[in-house]
């Protein structure tokens, strides 16, 4: 062998290392399949696009526009001939439904039909009326007191101020909106339960304090509609977008809405969901609207009744 020639590898050797990498080969071949192949990444999904703010403007009035043309006849659910019911009506509404108070109210104006009359009232009396309502003894105070104001600040009148509504027993703003709007048409937006609920499945706003969803949801609408829109979102809220089991395959707004899925899909499973008129059972007054009794709506039962 030359001086500084490579070594040969031995015949032994050799064999060896073709026997080592035909190994996994053969063992693939021999089961029927080719050896696995490594697992490609999964796909990265893209994120969701963030709506402008010209967007949501212009989803939330179209929202609007098509539960107008649902609940054309949209009204406060509380029976009242005055602002002084009105005012108590409100006040009685916290913490029980629109239509026992409905139910409860005409005992209470019929003997005590203006703010003297319930200022001056015993106490005791008007808890017994007020009773169904819940809460009745705290209820009582309130409607008693702020009957005690508006006979000795206001003389006997309901102040169309929002400044002067707030100062009243137990009347906050979400209350002093919906005696302006319905008793002196100033408009305004009413923050309840149902309207918080919704705003916030339409992606309108992330607050949860009721004064900045106020704030934030009056920026996107002209104030002429603050009123009206207030009525629109409480309506779907109670008839068709509820808390626990919203009616989505029944909604008109459905391809409108962020939330689209959360309830039940499927339209006929959704309609056994819909309450009041849009499922045929009666609404919250007793005495409604001529326009909603006209659009196929039914009064509701007086207390006791059935």
């Amino acid at each position: 062998m030359r001086k500084g020639a490579p070594k040969k590898a031995a015949p032994a050797e050799k064999a060896a290392s073709a026997k080592k990498k035909a190994a996994p080969a053969a063992k693939a071949a021999s089961a029927g399949k080719a050896a696995p192949a490594k697992p490609a990444p999964p796909a990265k999904k893209a994120a969701p696009k963030a709506e402008t703010r010209t967007a949501l403007v212009r989803r939330a009035r179209r929202i609007n526009r098509e539960l107008a043309e649902v609940y054309p006849y949209a009204h406060p659910e509380l029976d009242f001939e005055n602002s002084f019911q009105l005012l108590v009506a409100t006040v009685l509404s916290a913490q029980t439904t629109d239509l026992r108070v409905n139910q409860t109210t005409p005992a209470l104006f019929a003997k005590y039909p203006t703010p003297e009359d319930l200022a001056a009232a015993v106490p005791e009396e008007v808890e017994e009326i007020l009773r169904p309502c819940g809460f009745f003894r705290a209820k009582t105070r309130s409607v008693m007191g702020l009957s005690k104001a508006l006979s000795e600040e206001f003389g006997g009148e309901v102040p169309g101020r929002l400044e002067d509504l707030v100062k009243l027993p137990g009347v906050g703003r979400k209350t002093a909106f919906v005696v302006l709007g319905n008793a002196f048409g100033r408009p305004g937006i009413t923050v309840d339960t149902h309207f918080q609920r919704l705003v916030r499945r339409w992606k309108w706003t992330e607050q949860t304090d009721p004064d900045k969803i106020e704030a934030e949801i009056a920026a996107l609408f002209p104030k002429s509609d603050w009123t009206d829109l207030s009525h629109h979102v409480v309506w779907h809220g109670r008839r068709i977008c509820h808390a626990r089991k919203p009616a989505c395959g029944a909604c008109p707004v459905a391809p409108l809405c962020p939330a689209y899925g959360e309830g039940e899909t499927d339209p006929e499973k959704a309609k056994k969901l819909l309450k009041y008129e849009k499922g045929g059972f009666p609404g919250q007054r007793l005495n409604p609207p001529q326009a909603y009794l006209d659009a196929g709506g039914r009064p509701a039962p007086p207390l006791g009744a059935g």
